[in-house]
C-alpha cells in the first residue's frame, strides 16, 4: 500500500481536479479528503455516506453566572481580550474570541468558569463510484483541522487495510499550515501542483522547504495549465531542476474542466479524449510504475 498527498502550497491550483481525475484512471485505490476545512471532492465523487462520526475540536469558556462574583481576575489575565462586561454589566466571554488556553478556568477563584468542546465537526467515510472516500466537514471557525486531518487519514489506512488496497491518494489543503504538515506525515509521494503564476512559484517553493523537513519524503511536482503563461512556467522547470524535483507532467488549460466540475465528473469521465485527460493518464502511469 503507498500513499500519495497531492499539495500545492496554495489555493485555486487545481489539486481537487487532479485528484479527481487521478482517481478515474487509478484502481484498486482509496480516497481522502485532507482540505478539512473546505472539502470539496465530495462535489464530484458524489458519496453515499456510510459512517458518521462526530469530532470535537477546541475548547470554549463559558461563565456560569450563579457562580461569578464579578471579581474580574479572569478579565485581567485573559491574553486575548475575550472577557468583557456585557450590557447588563455582567462579566461574559466573546466566543470568536476566546482561544481555548483555559487559563480563566484555572485563575478563578470561584470555579465560576467551565470549558466546553466544540462538536460541530464530523467526518465521514462513504461509497463513492472510484471507492472509498473518507472526507470531513468542519464548522464555520471551528480549530484543530490538522487533528481532524490525522483522524482522516487514520480511518483511510485501515479501509485500505481491510480491502487490500494497493493506493491511499490524499487531496491535500492549501498552505503549509497544520492541516498540510498533518497532511505530510507519513506520506510515501507528495504530489505538488504548481500554476503559473507569481504566487503559485512563490508558495511552491515553501512548500517544498516544508516538504525537505521530513526525512526520506518523495517529492514529484506537475505544472497546472502550463500554457497560460510560458515565461512563468518556465521559471517553474528551472526552479524544479535546481531543486532535483522530478517534473512527471504539464498540463494544458482546458475550460472543459470547469464544465466537469459543474456535472460533478472528473475530466478524464467528462472528456476522455482531452489532452487534459491523455496526460493525467500518462501521469498515473509514471506514477504507479515508479514504486
Amino acid at each position: 500500500m503507498k500513499e500519495i498527498t497531492i499539495l500545492s502550497g496554495k489555493g485555486g491550483t487545481g489539486k481537487t481536479s487532479v485528484t479527481a481525475a487521478l482517481a478515474s484512471v487509478a484502481s484498486q485505490a482509496v480516497f481522502c479528503d485532507n482540505d478539512v476545512d473546505a472539502a470539496d471532492l465530495h462535489l464530484i465523487f458524489l458519496p453515499e455516506n456510510t459512517e458518521e462520526h462526530r469530532f470535537f475540536s477546541g475548547y470554549k469558556a463559558l461563565i456560569d453566572p450563579e457562580r461569578c462574583r464579578q471579581c474580574g481576575i479572569c478579565e485581567d489575565h485573559c491574553r486575548f481580550d475575550a472577557i468583557h462586561l456585557n450590557a447588563s454589566g455582567r462579566l461574559e466571554i466573546n466566543p470568536f474570541q476566546c482561544e481555548g488556553c483555559r487559563l480563566c478556568e484555572r485563575v478563578c477563584p470561584y470555579e465560576a468558569i467551565r470549558s466546553v468542546r466544540h462538536d460541530h465537526n464530523f467526518w465521514y467515510v462513504a461509497n463513492t463510484r472510484f471507492g472509498p472516500l473518507v472526507h470531513a466537514r468542519m464548522g464555520p471557525g471551528e480549530e484543530n483541522s490538522g487533528k481532524l486531518v490525522s483522524q482522516v487519514r487514520r480511518r483511510a489506512r485501515e479501509l485500505a487495510q481491510e480491502s487490500g488496497a494497493e493506493w491511499i491518494i490524499n487531496d491535500g489543503p492549501p498552505g503549509i499550515g497544520c492541516a498540510a504538515i498533518a497532511s505530510l506525515s507519513g506520506t510515501d509521494l507528495v504530489l505538488m501542483v504548481i500554476e503559473p503564476s507569481r504566487s503559485g512559484l512563490h508558495d511552491a517553493r515553501r512548500l517544498l522547504e516544508l516538504c525537505q523537513s521530513f526525512s526520506k519524503l518523495k517529492v514529484v511536482a506537475l505544472i497546472n495549465k502550463y500554457d497560460l503563461n510560458s515565461q512563468l512556467s518556465h521559471e517553474i522547470e528551472t526552479f524544479l531542476e535546481e531543486n532535483h524535483v522530478p517534473l512527471l507532467a504539464r498540463l494544458p488549460f482546458d475550460s472543459e474542466v470547469v464544465a466537469a466540475m459543474a456535472a460533478s465528473e472528473s475530466m478524464v469521465e467528462h472528456h476522455p479524449d482531452a489532452a487534459f485527460s491523455a496526460s493525467i493518464k500518462k501521469l498515473w502511469s509514471v506514477i504507479s510504475e515508479s514504486f
